[in-house]
């Protein structure tokens, strides 16, 4: 099958910017990681990983040996990253920052919600992954701020993306989620997050991290809207799959 990239609109007239979200269709990898998996800790053949990453290179026209990414542990860190750190992993932490050119990031997901973020007065883009953990400690906010701190951007000219992610259609959560939540945020905000669904809490992520990137002042944020659980057919689900499963990538770079 070919390659099905997801890209935001509001992000499609940026000449300086090129991104993607990919599908799990149009790699190598065999069921259950079929087929595009670029997700190195899971039980896929690591010469897989690698060609998959580089299907993906090649349709943004990327080069694999220069991208940047990082051990995702569902924190709320951000790092500012040059063409120093190609070709590295830099650390423990789910966002990155650039302002140079020809510094691809890239971040695997299976669930879990890609934030794009792009300033074009300052020529700043920002990546990230947010978890459920992420989402309660600010994932969104903090990658905002760091723009904000290392660059001088103003939010209000910031343009950002909500991904492709398990929407609240399907993701049930514990009492140690709800709990979390109610602890990080205000009563008001955390009841309004969550719905009952058969006597089960169901988290919205999608509209958690649309508020923390609103309540900056964040000019523009889009929402796919596409929950990953879904179309588990289209996006690797850690849910739907019961674990067993690949990890898809986003990749952005500025040109």
């Amino acid at each position: 099958m070919s390659l099905d990239i997801f890209r935001f609109a509001i992000l499609q007239d940026v000449p300086e910017l090129e991104h993607g979200i990919f599908g799990r269709q149009g790699g190598v990898s065999p069921a259950p990681y079929d087929t595009l998996n670029v997700g190195a800790d899971v039980a896929d053949d690591p010469a897989n990983v690698r060609r998959n990453v580089e299907i993906a290179c090649e349709a943004l026209g990327v080069a694999p040996a220069e991208l940047v990414t990082v051990r995702q542990v569902h924190s709320n860190r951000v790092m500012r990253v040059g063409r120093a750190h190609r070709g590295q992993k830099v650390g423990e932490l789910d966002g990155m920052i650039t302002d140079e050119p020809g510094v691809p990031l890239i971040l695997r997901f299976a669930d879990c919600v890609p934030i794009l973020a792009y300033d074009a007065r300052r020529g700043v883009l920002g990546a990230a992954h947010a978890g459920w953990r992420g989402t309660v400690a600010g994932m969104a906010r903090a990658l905002v701020l760091a723009m904000m701190r290392e660059f001088g951007s103003r939010p209000g000219g910031i343009r950002a993306g909500i991904g492709p992610s398990i929407g609240p259609c399907c993701y049930a959560v514990g009492e140690d989620v709800v709990r979390a939540a109610h602890q990080a945020w205000e009563e008001g905000e955390a009841n309004q997050l969550f719905r009952q669904v058969n006597g089960r809490f169901h988290l919205d992520l999608w509209q958690a991290n649309y508020r923390q990137l609103a309540g900056l002042g964040v000019g523009q944020i889009e929402v796919a809207g596409i929950c990953t659980a879904c179309h588990s057919h289209r996006f690797f689900s850690h849910r739907a799959s019961g674990g067993l499963t690949g990890r898809f990538p986003m990749v952005a770079v500025l040109k």
